[in-house]
C-alpha cells in the first residue's frame, strides 16, 4: 500500500512538468528555471526537489522510466508520472485554485509589529520597501513586454501578472502609508497604545 502524499506547489509543478516528458531530477531544476516557476516555486536547494520527488515515487505518482549512464555525468535516474500522478496533479490543481489558503506570508507579520518603531523610524524603512517593490514591477513588465514580443501565449505568463497585480496594489497601498506617516496623519506612541489596551473596568476605575 502506497503512501498518501500531501500536495504542496513543488509537487504539483514536479508532476506538471512530467507530463509533458519523462526528466531526471536536473533536468526538472533547469526547466523550472527555464520556464521561470522558481519564481513561485522554491527550488534553490536541490535538496528539496528530491525529497519531494522520493514523496511523489514512494506515493506512487512517479514511477522510474529508465536509468541514464554517461560518462560526462553521475548516474541519473529518469522519471515518469503515473496515472494516480496525473488523477493527483489535477485534484490537486482544481483545489488550489479553487480554495483560498490561509498562508503566513512575512511582510504582514512584520506589520503587526511595527510598532516596536517610531513613526519616523518605520517611513525610510517602508520607503525602502516602496522602491524595491517598484523595481519588480518593472522587471516584471519588462519581461512580460519581451515575452509577449516573442510570441509567449498569455497563459504561460499567468503566474507573472498575477504577480504584477498583488505587487501594484501593495505599491499604491504602501505609497498611501508612507503620505500618511509623511503628513502625520498615522501616527503612535507607546503611550498611546498603552492607553488603548487599558481594559475598560480599568479606564472606569480610574474614572
Amino acid at each position: 500500500m502506497t503512501a498518501p502524499v500531501k500536495s504542496s506547489p513543488l509537487a504539483l509543478t514536479v508532476l506538471a512538468l512530467l507530463h509533458y516528458r519523462p526528466l531526471h531530477p536536473y533536468g526538472l531544476q533547469q526547466l523550472i528555471k527555464q520556464w521561470g516557476k522558481e519564481r513561485v516555486v522554491n527550488v534553490g536547494q536541490r535538496a528539496g526537489l528530491y525529497r519531494t520527488i522520493e514523496r511523489l515515487l514512494a506515493g506512487g505518482l512517479i514511477a522510474v522510466r529508465q536509468t541514464e549512464r554517461d560518462q560526462q555525468y553521475p548516474e541519473r535516474t529518469v522519471y515518469e508520472v503515473t496515472d494516480a500522478g496525473r488523477a493527483a496533479a489535477r485534484e490537486w490543481l482544481e483545489q488550489m485554485l479553487s480554495v483560498p489558503k490561509e498562508e503566513f506570508p512575512v511582510f504582514p507579520a512584520a506589520l503587526s509589529n511595527i510598532v516596536l518603531l517610531v513613526p519616523d523610524e518605520a517611513l525610510p524603512v517602508l520607503e525602502r520597501r516602496a522602491e524595491r517593490i517598484a523595481a519588480q514591477c518593472a522587471a516584471l513588465e519588462e519581461g512580460r513586454d519581451e515575452a509577449v514580443g516573442a510570441g509567449v501565449p498569455r497563459v504561460a505568463l499567468i503566474e507573472d501578472e498575477y504577480a504584477l497585480a498583488v505587487l501594484t496594489a501593495e505599491r499604491r497601498w504602501l505609497d498611501g502609508v508612507i503620505g500618511e506617516l509623511r503628513d502625520g496623519s498615522l501616527t503612535w506612541s507607546r503611550e498611546l497604545l498603552a492607553a488603548s489596551q487599558e481594559s475598560p473596568e480599568s479606564a472606569a476605575s480610574d474614572g
